[in-house]
């Protein structure tokens, strides 16, 4: 057996017998348990060793485990998070789902139910290695103005495009909002790739998994000596995107005693390291993303309104899926095709689970989608993905009568998305028809059709 063979498990409990059962109990020759009983020692723990999938309790004595699913995520890209939770915490696991968590388990748990949810999450880390090495041998290397994960025809994509190709070139500030799995962080690599940076780096870093204490170090960096733990100077996040692109995810979880600091980085295009007294300067372009109303956030006194108009320069807002549906067969398809292994034919989709598709709300959106067509393709039986790979809470959440709903033809799910923009700006059809990408006159003609 190969170390690539291998799958590294970490749990993560603050129970020294749950940690001692885990690691006898769930050991094999594919399996290497490793063990962590708090946030610090789990940090530590990834610093040394990549991990396929982290057995992470919600309850730990120094943080919160939904907290560190995220800090976890962005540590170990494609690492499978499965949550330990007691029955009290279940909706926040079944939320943290829609996020990217692999699945959940409740205290006490079943060892067989726990070694199925494991070996579910290592069925799609073989999917994801297969598809790397097919994508490697294939030598798809191919570099095309937008990446295959902006697609869609609808006039909402289109408008999407046009604004990127209009602010990419340019050096404002971009900020991106929309509900959370929308796609903001393709929009900004998007952005990026086309500037004239692209060539640079883009550093990105969600601000709600910056530390309290130490956000100004990570931004800015620091000096030897300037705190406690402070053994060597660093550079922060500005130096390291010196000459490209910041991407600052979720800026609005960004404490307030940092936002003055970095309106003035953003002013002067320069900053100080903590604990020194002398000026750098750097060049660097701003792209922020939020799912917060901003606005909101400033009138309620949690947001600098300077801050707020200064990053709010050219503003790209991204529907959720559940305004988009027309596009949900396209996104479908693509994932499909992403997520075949070697040259075998892409799954498909009962007609049944195309319903679901079709009335569900989606709160995860394109995320949601995404995990769940991945669920499908390692649950399908005969290539084909029925209703009983879809989880339990999408299930649930429809009744039959909501899934007997008949589709409705193209010129009327067009039109109904046009009511929903002109609702969105008031009535007011000019600002409709520029957000729509069409003229007014076809706005017009459209609506009046039947």
């Amino acid at each position: 057996m190969t170390k690539k063979d291998l799958f590294h498990i970490l749990v993560v409990d603050d129970e020294k017998s749950i940690r001692r059962l885990l690691e006898k109990e769930m050991a094999s020759p594919q399996r290497v348990i490793h063990t962590a009983g708090s946030a610090e020692q789990a940090f530590a723990a990834i610093r040394r060793q990549v991990f396929d999938v982290i057995l992470l309790d919600i309850r730990l004595p120094d943080a919160n485990g939904l907290d560190l699913m995220g800090q976890f995520q962005e540590e170990v890209p494609g690492v499978q998070v499965i949550l330990v939770t007691g029955h009290g915490e279940v909706n926040d696991a079944v939320d943290a789902m829609k996020n990217g968590a692999w699945d959940y388990i409740t205290k006490p748990f079943d060892l067989d139910v726990l070694d199925q949810v494991v070996e579910m999450a290592f069925q799609r880390i073989r999917v994801q290695r297969e598809r790397q090495f097919y994508r490697k041998e294939a030598g798809k290397k191919k570099k095309s103005a937008y990446p295959q994960e902006i697609i869609g025809h609808s006039s909402s994509m289109t408008q999407l495009r046009y604004l990127i190709d209009k602010v990419a070139p340019a050096h404002v500030p971009v900020l991106i909002t929309g509900e959370s799995g929308t796609g903001k962080n393709v929009v900004a690599r998007v952005i990026h790739n086309q500037s004239q940076r692209s060539d640079k780096p883009l550093i990105t870093k969600n601000c709600a998994t910056l530390q309290s204490e130490l956000v100004r170090s990570e931004l800015f960096g620091h000096c030897r000596g300037s705190f406690t733990g402070a053994n060597e100077s660093r550079d922060g996040l500005l130096a390291m995107a010196h000459e490209g692109t910041l991407f600052l995810d979720e800026i609005g979880e960004l404490p307030m005693g940092v936002q003055a600091t970095l309106l003035r980085v953003m002013e002067t295009q320069t900053f100080r390291r903590v604990g020194e007294k002398e000026e750098k300067k750097v060049d660097l372009r701003f792209i922020f993303a939020t799912n917060r109303n901003l606005r909101a956030e400033v009138d309620a006194g949690r947001f600098r309104e300077d801050l707020y108009h200064r990053l709010n320069v050219f503003n790209i807002k991204l529907l959720p899926l559940r305004d988009r549906t027309v596009e949900i067969p396209v996104l479908m398809e693509y994932f499909l095709e992403q997520l075949r292994v070697g040259k075998q034919p892409p799954c498909r989709v009962s007609k049944r689970v195309m319903q679901y598709f079709m009335v569900y709300h989606w709160p995860g959106n394109v995320r949601e989608l995404h995990n769940v067509i991945e669920r499908g393709v390692i649950l399908a039986e005969n290539n084909l993905i029925t209703e009983q790979a879809l989880p339990t809470e999408m299930r649930e959440s429809l009744s039959d009568d909501s899934l007997e709903q008949p589709f409705l033809p193209l010129r009327e799910v067009e039109k109904k998305h046009m009511l929903k923009v002109l609702d969105h700006v008031d009535g007011n059809r000019s600002k409709a028809s520029e957000l729509l990408g069409v003229s007014r006159k076809t706005l017009y003609r459209k609506l009046r059709e039947s």
